[in-house]
């Protein structure tokens, strides 16, 4: 693919982009304008105040203008990067989703990478050994963790692994009583292991499942079955015919996770306490934080948004033979 090729594609993603950070914001502005969430009550926490006091309070919100003009002034300051005041921290919504945010990329990064690897050979050697015990095991293991919630898996890893066995602690980002930048990195990395497996052992479900099916659809197709006649068997089968085939669509699927690994976050950061951006969120529900509610869902949608197109890149990363005539569709 050449230099125009590439520009031309990321300039109409860069068009997409555009595109639904406008529509994201807007609706999501007037859901929350519709919804009885008032800025101004959730600021005083029902604090008396005098009729004046809060016509300067809502001077202040905005919440006394049209909605037109409610949407003018937020997508005008969202163009300038400037998210408004979390009532929550009291301090600016992008330094807060900065901060927060980079304790859940960390999470969701370790998590990712795991359950991909883990799944796609779990898939790999569940489709080789089709009808096996494992691959019997494999496939249980799979329906099973589907159909749970990922905030009771993680119930059930906090009381199997922490409250039981009482090899990790129970939660929080790091020790009660200790600031973050003075905690150590095993004090850090240890409260990191439950919440990274939760995820890992309920991401990697999708991937393993898929994976085997794409791989015994390829064992047993006509080249396949060629090579066998060649004399090709076993894992060096696999390999040359097997992953092959199966690598590119595998990853696709791994980069299109991302708004599912995001939920998981969200649900799982609060059941272990994490300090990070599904925590925060949960927060600026529960306390009507709006600015910071609105500035979560922005950056949410553009969490996805990279996924998806990572995934559209993975395509020639992984396999340059495809036509570029594809890569334009």
């Amino acid at each position: 693919m050449n230099k125009n090729k590439l520009l031309k594609f990321l300039g109409y993603k860069l068009v997409r982009f555009v595109i639904l950070i406008l529509v994201v914001a807007i609706f999501s502005f007037i859901l929350l304008d519709l919804s009885p969430i008032d800025p101004v009550n959730a600021y005083l926490r029902q604090a008396a105040v005098s009729e004046a006091q809060r016509q300067i309070l809502e001077n202040y919100f905005g919440t006394n203008v049209p909605l037109t003009t409610k949407i003018y002034h937020w997508l005008l300051d969202l163009i300038q990067l400037n998210l408004g005041t979390s009532l929550i921290y009291r301090a600016p919504v992008i330094d807060i989703i900065w901060e927060k945010a980079s304790a859940s990329i960390v999470l969701m990064a370790i998590s990712w990478v795991l359950s991909g690897v883990l799944g796609f050979v779990l898939g790999v050697v569940a489709g080789k050994n089709k009808g096996s015990w494992i691959d019997k095991a494999v496939k249980i293991y799979c329906y099973a963790i589907q159909s749970a919630p990922s905030f009771w898996v993680g119930m059930l890893v906090l009381m199997v692994f922490a409250v039981y066995l009482g090899w990790f602690p129970i939660g929080f980002g790091v020790p009660i009583g200790v600031r973050s930048t003075d905690a150590t990195f095993l004090e850090w990395a240890s409260r990191l292991v439950l919440p990274t497996l939760t995820l890992s052992l309920v991401g990697l479900a999708p991937i393993a499942m898929y994976t085997r099916n794409e791989l015994i659809q390829v064992l047993s197709s006509d080249y396949v079955l060629f090579a066998k006649s060649r004399g090709e068997k076993g894992w060096d089968l696999i390999k040359n015919h097997g992953i092959r085939n199966i690598l590119l669509p595998a990853v696709t699927l791994q980069f299109l996770s991302f708004s599912e690994l995001f939920g998981g976050a969200v649900l799982v950061e609060q059941v272990f306490s994490y300090p990070g951006i599904g925590q925060t969120a949960v927060a600026a529900g529960l306390s009507s934080d709006v600015p910071l509610f609105l500035g979560i869902v922005i950056f949410s949608a553009i969490f996805v948004f990279v996924g998806n197109l990572l995934a559209d890149l993975s395509y020639y990363l992984i396999d340059p033979r495809i036509k570029e005539s594809e890569f334009n569709d």
